[in-house]
């Protein structure tokens, strides 16, 4: 059955400002009940301030969401069960019906030209996948709208990933983060998410395969080769790096140098 996020949130929204409207008259409730007992009628007001309750916000919901869809690309969530489904252990294919994570654990942003799994293109076959086709353009509109940016919505949702998700992924974490972002430089030749829960010893090479492919893409743009012919150079001394996750990821983040986006 399709359904419209604008719908879904307004729905939410509600259920939101319900809830705080019963916390807070049980909470003055509660006070009328105190003021009487110590007799402070004249001195203390039943008004109820500062209600610390989660209320809506359609930003936060909308990157939310965006979070979550990455999740469930990787495999650590998953629309067919609820909770946490791979945070590492046994892999159970059987988990992933609706979406079914990235084999290559690499989710490359930008250039779709070169790689169907683009995470821009995969957010958005989520969201036809989970939403229904029919409010699909009115979906991505929605989300485009709320992230804002320039463009059509598939651009504003590609800029939101280049440049601001990771930011906030890293301060959700608290500058601990379980998707590691590969980045070649400052042109954004090359940019690309991992799940550091489904690291294995073909990442890196997997990760050099993309950036070869995407060297012949830019082959006649010189200032984009020449990011990634460097960015090679880099990624090859770290192949068969193996670390230790109990070591910590802030540590095990650092062992990698440039050649991760700066956590910040």
């Amino acid at each position: 059955m399709a359904r419209l996020l604008s719908e879904i949130y307004q729905q939410w929204e509600q259920e939101c400002n319900e809830r705080y409207i019963r916390l807070k008259a049980n909470e003055e409730e509660l006070n009328r009940i105190f003021i009487r007992l110590y007799g402070l009628q004249n001195e203390v007001n039943p008004k109820a301030e500062n209600i610390t309750v989660r209320q809506a916000d359609l930003q936060r919901e909308i990157r939310s969401l965006i979070s979550y869809a990455v999740g469930c690309l990787f495999g650590r969530y998953s629309p067919d069960e609820k909770g946490l489904c791979y945070a590492g252990g046994e892999w159970h294919p059987e988990r992933y019906r609706t979406i079914i994570p990235e084999a290559s654990n690499i989710l490359p942003i930008g250039c779709p030209e070169c790689f169907s799994h683009e995470l821009t293109l995969q957010i958005m076959n989520f969201i036809q996948n989970i939403y229904g086709t029919e409010t699909f353009e009115e979906n991505l509109q929605f989300i485009a709208d709320t992230l804002g940016g320039s463009g059509s919505p598939e651009e504003k949702i590609r800029q939101y990933l280049l440049y601001d998700f990771y930011y906030d992924h890293c301060r959700i974490y608290q500058k601990k983060p379980i998707y590691w972002m590969f980045r070649s430089g400052k042109k954004h030749a090359f940019m690309a998410l991992v799940y550091l829960h489904r690291w294995d010893s073909d990442t890196i090479k997997n990760i050099i395969l993309h950036v070869r492919r995407l060297q012949k893409y830019y082959q006649y743009q010189e200032t984009l080769l020449s990011e990634l012919l460097i960015y090679e150079e880099k990624l090859l001394p770290f192949c068969d790096i193996t670390f230790n996750l109990d070591d910590g990821i802030k540590h095990n983040y650092q062992i990698f140098g440039d050649i991760l986006q700066t956590i910040r």
